[in-house]
């Protein structure tokens, strides 16, 4: 009685995971705009992000030109694409509103 009693318990909470794990990954369309305002308002992070990654992985003048370079390139590909994301936020590209940057956000 005991063991059909948690196999029971067992293939409930396996179920109820599953669901709520398709439902957390769910996208629509106003996710993919408040994607879009955040990555527009914070591209200008992934300056200074870029400049501290690339200085702890290789050393402060690294971090000061390549990382430097770096960060001013994804400032740009970050904004760009989240302006593109607020542009297109009614329509599903890509495909089920996936992100076209990752990570999805700066942060």
């Amino acid at each position: 009685m005991r063991k059909t009693f948690w196999t029971g318990v067992t293939v409930n909470v396996m179920i109820f995971v599953c669901m709520m794990a398709t439902v957390c990954y769910a996208q629509d369309a106003f996710t993919k705009l408040g994607r879009g305002v955040a990555n527009t308002l914070t591209g200008w992070v992934e300056l200074p992000k870029n400049i501290y990654n690339i200085s702890i992985e290789d050393n402060a003048f690294a971090g000061m030109t390549l990382g430097l370079a770096k960060g001013a390139g994804m400032t740009f590909v970050r904004t760009g694409a989240g302006i593109y994301e607020i542009a297109t936020f009614p329509f599903p590209l890509p495909e089920n509103y996936r992100p076209i940057l990752e990570p999805e956000y700066v942060f």
